[in-house]
């Protein structure tokens, strides 16, 4: 791998985990935690799914999906977190695929369409392996992903199960950060940063492999097709 593309994953990497580190530390020692506190946490089945229907709305609208899965590590801690913030992004995929599906196609294409033959290439021959893949990379919006997907020929049943299993790494890793605020977070933070660079390291290997020729991200594939020469020689 180029030195270009891993400079791109590290910086972008560091900059999502320097940020949540930052809105943890924020939370620890301000009253903004507020909400999460008296509605969430430590509120038993109601907090959760309070919890599971914002973050699955917010995720649907196009907020962070990283953000939310640390709010779930804070509020819960690392297992039911987990779950419980996967859920979410699942839940908010799906929101936005069959938004844009069922009610918002003519938006999509007014806003996207330059990347909707692009995504739909990229995935529709093989939509769950594809979109795992995507998933796994560490560029890229979530939202324009399920919008795109919305008005394109990819069933949504392949879509969201690709999507499912390809959250987990991430979700794994902003869910441990999170759960690390309150208890060892250094120990926990390291963690999620190991985590999070070996999950982008082979989520960009997938995709130098397997993309046969297709195009998801014109930066990325610069990068790569830059260090083909060496790999070959």
């Amino acid at each position: 791998m180029s030195r270009r593309a891993r400079r791109k994953l590290l910086l972008h990497g560091l900059g999502s985990l320097v940020l949540m580190v930052a809105i943890g530390w924020l939370f620890h020692n301000s009253l903004d935690k507020d909400w999460i506190d008296h509605s969430v946490r430590g509120q038993g089945l109601h907090g959760e799914l309070v919890y599971l229907v914002t973050g699955g709305l917010a995720v649907a609208g196009g907020l962070s999906r990283q953000l939310i899965s640390f709010l779930g590590g804070y509020a819960f801690g690392l297992g039911t977190g987990f779950v419980l913030a996967l859920g979410a992004s699942i839940l908010g995929c799906a929101m936005a695929f069959l938004a844009a599906r069922l009610l918002g196609r003519g938006w999509v294409v007014r806003h996207y369409g330059h990347r909707i033959e692009r995504i739909d290439a990229f995935l529709h021959e093989n939509p769950f392996t594809m979109t795992l893949l995507v998933r796994l990379l560490p560029v890229g919006s979530n939202l324009v992903v399920n919008l795109a997907a919305g008005v394109s020929r990819i069933g949504f049943l392949p879509f969201l199960a690709g999507s499912a299993l390809g959250y987990v790494p991430q979700t794994l890793v902003f869910v441990l950060i999170g759960s690390g605020i309150t208890v060892d977070p250094v120990v926990r933070i390291g963690l999620g940063v190991a985590l999070f660079f070996a999950s982008g390291m082979l989520g960009l290997w997938l995709y130098r492999r397997y993309r046969h020729g297709q195009s998801l991200d014109r930066e990325l594939d610069e990068a790569i097709e830059e260090d083909e020469p060496e790999a070959a020689a």
